[in-house]
């Protein structure tokens, strides 16, 4: 989801969105997926390396970062030991399933992808395109060397 009206993540500060990924081998995880505009880039990848985010290859390392979840809506990612504090401007509701991926694992696969990542016509593809065309976005940023990941805890928090 945008954060601000009329763009993605070349636009608006930040976008955000909750997947679940499966596995060969034992249970699902769940991913969140940060793509950080110009303006706040350089600070948020900043505190993502303070925190223990390394490029994106191999596994993703366990980082400082906590993801707060209150109710189904993700709250808040805590960076830097708690020092730095990235909340969505909108709600961002996470499905039945990512939750139970989330807790089943205590934590939570973050990608910090750089702007432009996302498919500028996104939320007007139906779901499966959509999906097709945000993974060929996120695989040439990956490849490209510009994507960033970690495990992060996971929290609920209080209502």
């Amino acid at each position: 989801m945008a954060d601000e009206a009329g763009g993605g993540g070349g636009t608006a500060p930040m976008v955000w969105a909750l997947a679940v990924r499966a596995t060969e081998a034992g249970p699902p995880f769940a991913e969140l997926i940060v793509e950080i505009g110009p303006r706040l880039y350089g600070e948020f990848v900043e505190s993502a390396v303070d925190s223990g985010f390394v490029l994106a290859a191999g596994e993703p390392p366990a980082t400082t970062a906590v993801i707060g979840l209150r109710g189904a809506v993700l709250s808040r990612l805590v960076l830097v030991g708690g020092r730095q504090l990235w909340e969505p401007a909108s709600e961002v509701r996470a499905s039945p399933g990512w939750v139970a991926a989330a807790e089943g694992r205590g934590a939570v696969v973050v990608l910090v992808v750089p702007p432009g990542t996302w498919p500028p016509d996104l939320m007007d593809l139906d779901a499966e395109r959509g999906a097709e065309a945000l993974g060929r976005s996120l695989e040439a940023a990956r490849t490209s060397g510009a994507v960033l990941h970690g495990t992060a805890g996971f929290a609920r928090l209080g209502s």
